[in-house]
């Protein structure tokens, strides 16, 4: 019974995963292109950075309220629905590691029971615990860091004249959302592709193997994107925060799919 509860929780949560990496991938992408494109949207951020980029944005969001803050809301939603990912893939690793040590314990002595399983199974896996929170304070800085940024561009964009301190408020919540939180998801990527490659086929399936050296690409990505928005945390985005965002989707999707897949053995 509660191999068959954590098998439904880990599809269930497979589910989401896929729905998310599905907003990622397509569902912004094409309300941007089919809804927020025609309104100017594009060729507003297209411009040159500076006031009067900023001016502009603002007037095109107080234009566009609605659309702005439905397509805020689908960014937000993209990542809330993966507020439990760090958790599943720290259950899985350590899931992992206690066969192994219940499999080393065997050839090490036969006579071992059953009843006999290591006591925590994660104790001396530190870069485990740490991608796990450094996953989960990720995502939480960039849900609230991006809701926060929506809030008071809202506000900035109903008033007569752009706010004197429009920049440097701004700049704070794109540096929380998308250089600290995208930061910490890359060292959260960094250190759960590094405890499956390490391991290897030792412990791994080819295609667990390739998942986990596709989370050091994301890391890479993610972390050039982070660095980036912090150099020009105006702007709230970077050269590789785009292939960052849609490799990271399609490594969320790889996820999802690999747990709804899952079969009780």
């Amino acid at each position: 019974m509660q191999k068959h509860s954590l098998l439904s929780q880990l599809r269930t949560n497979g589910l989401f995963y896929l729905l998310s990496a599905l907003l990622l991938l397509v569902g912004i992408p094409v309300y941007q292109l089919l809804v927020l494109n025609p309104t100017g949207y594009g060729t507003i951020l297209a411009g040159n950075n500076g006031p009067a980029l900023a001016s502009a944005y603002l007037s095109w969001i107080g234009a566009h309220q609605f659309q702005f803050i439905l397509h805020r809301f689908l960014l937000t939603l993209t990542f809330v629905l993966l507020l439990t990912l760090p958790f599943i893939l720290f259950r899985i690793i350590v899931a992992q590691e206690l066969v192994a040590q219940v499999e080393q314990g065997e050839e090490e002595d036969s006579e071992e029971t059953e009843d006999e399983l290591p006591a925590h199974p994660w104790r001396g896996k530190g870069f485990v615990i740490i991608a796990l929170w450094a996953g989960l304070s990720g995502l939480l800085l960039y849900i609230l860091g991006t809701i926060g940024g929506t809030i008071y561009l809202v506000i900035a964009s109903s008033g007569a004249a752009m706010p004197a301190n429009f920049t440097l408020i701004s700049s704070l919540f794109s540096l929380v959302a998308n250089s600290i939180g995208i930061g910490l998801l890359a060292l959260s990527a960094l250190f759960f592709g590094a405890m499956i490659a390490r391991r290897g086929r030792y412990l791994w399936p080819d295609i667990w193997i390739a998942f986990g050296y596709t989370a050091l690409a994301v890391a890479a990505l993610f972390s050039g994107s982070a660095v980036g928005v912090a150099s020009a945390p105006a702007t709230g985005q970077a050269t590789l925060t785009t292939p960052a965002m849609l490799l990271f989707a399609l490594w969320v999707l790889w996820l999802g799919i690999m747990l709804v897949r899952l079969q009780p053995e």
